[in-house]
C-alpha cells in the first residue's frame, strides 16, 4: 500500500475541480466506512421485519403497549445547506437505556421516515454514502429532528496524454489519514471511474489504477463539505498485445504462457493465451514465452499513450 503525500514520479494530477452537490448520485456498492463517533454504539441484531414495523428485539414493555408512544420525523441536510437529502440515506435508531449499551430499535431508508416510538431517549444515526453523523434524542412528545452531515463527495477520471481512460479500464482506491499510521488507512477500494463517492470533508489520497498490471497514478486531494470534487488524473502507460510467432507477421500461437518482468527481473504479469492484452506503465521490460516446452523472451519498451504488438518469434 502506498504511503500518503509521496505521489509517485510518474502520476500527474491534471485537473481537480469542484461543482455544488445536489444531490450526489449513487454510490459503489461497497461497505460501509463509519468514522469513530464520541457517542459509542453497539449495535445488537439486525432488525426482523420491513423498515416501520415494530422488530422483535424491542424491550416488552414497547411491544405490549403499556409505555405512551409518540412520532419522531427524521430529515437529514448537509453542511451548509437547507436543502433535505432526498436520496441514498440509512437511518438508524437506537434505545438508551441506563447501565445498558444502546439497542437497535429500527433501520429506515426513505429520506424523510417517520417512525413511532415509546417516550424515552435514543441515539439516532445516519449514513449518507461513507459519511454519518448522531444525535441523541429525548422523546417526550411528537418530534421532529433534523440531522447535518458534514459531506462531500469524490468522483476521478483518468487519461494518458489528452485521451480519456474507458470507464471500465480505470478503478480507484480511497485512503484517509490516520494517527501512528504513515499508510493511511483504506476507505474503499476498486471504485470504478466516473462513479461518485459519498465521503466525510478532508483530506484523502488516492490510488488510480489503470488495467490490472502496473499502470498507477498516485495523488491527494481534498473533499469539502457540500461539494463534489472532481479529478482528472494523467497515467503514464500504453496497452501492449504478447503475439509468439514463427515469423514476424505470421499467426500466434495459442496456449503460449506468457511472462512480463521488469529487467532486475521482477513479474508484472502473467498471462496464458495466444495474443494476450494488458496496460503496462512505461517504461523497460522482457517478456518470456514459454510455449511446448520451448521458452524464448525479448526486451522492449512502452511509451506513454503509444499502443503496439509485441511479438517473439519462435521459430524460424
Amino acid at each position: 500500500m502506498p504511503r500518503l503525500r509521496e505521489p509517485g514520479p510518474r502520476a500527474a494530477l491534471l485537473l481537480a475541480t469542484v461543482a455544488w452537490l445536489v444531490p450526489f448520485g449513487a454510490a459503489p456498492a461497497q461497505q460501509q466506512y463509519e468514522p469513530p463517533q464520541a457517542i459509542p454504539i453497539t449495535p445488537v441484531l439486525p432488525m426482523e421485519g420491513p423498515a416501520g414495523e415494530v422488530p422483535k428485539m424491542l424491550p416488552q414493555s414497547l411491544q405490549d403497549g403499556t409505555r405512551t408512544t409518540h412520532a419522531l420525523s427524521l430529515t437529514a441536510t448537509l453542511a451548509g445547506s437547507e436543502m433535505p437529502i432526498r436520496s441514498g440515506l440509512v437511518w438508524r435508531i437506537y434505545a438508551v437505556t441506563p447501565g445498558a449499551d444502546p439497542t437497535l430499535v429500527s433501520e429506515l431508508t426513505e429520506a424523510s421516515p417517520r417512525q413511532l416510538l415509546a417516550q424515552g431517549n435514543y441515539i439516532v444515526h445516519v449514513s449518507y454514502g461513507f459519511a454519518s453523523t448522531v444525535a441523541r434524542v429525548a422523546l417526550r412528545a411528537d418530534s421532529v429532528s433534523r440531522l447535518v452531515i458534514g459531506a462531500g463527495a469524490l468522483r476521478i477520471t483518468g487519461v494518458v496524454g489528452k485521451n480519456a481512460i474507458p470507464d471500465q479500464d480505470l478503478t480507484y482506491s480511497i485512503y484517509m489519514p490516520e494517527q501512528n499510521n504513515p499508510e493511511g488507512r483504506l476507505v474503499v477500494a476498486g471504485v470504478r471511474s466516473g462513479e461518485t463517492v459519498r465521503l466525510p470533508e478532508g483530506e484523502y489520497h488516492v490510488v488510480s489504477s489503470y488495467g490490472s498490471s502496473n499502470a498507477m497514478a498516485r495523488t491527494d486531494l481534498s473533499v469539502e463539505a457540500g461539494k463534489v470534487t472532481d479529478a482528472t488524473i494523467n497515467h503514464r502507460a500504453a496497452r501492449v498485445t504478447l503475439k509468439l510467432v514463427a515469423s514476424e507477421g505470421a499467426e500466434a500461437f495459442a496456449g503460449t504462457a506468457f511472462s512480463v518482468l521488469t529487467p532486475g527481473g521482477d513479474t508484472v504479469h502473467e498471462e496464458v493465451g495466444a495474443f494476450p492484452s494488458l496496460v503496462l506503465a512505461e517504461g523497460e521490460y522482457v517478456v518470456v514465452a514459454r510455449h511446448e516446452g520451448q521458452v524464448y523472451s525479448r526486451d522492449f519498451a512502452v511509451r506513454s499513450g503509444v499502443d503496439s504488438d509485441i511479438e517473439i518469434v519462435g521459430r524460424q
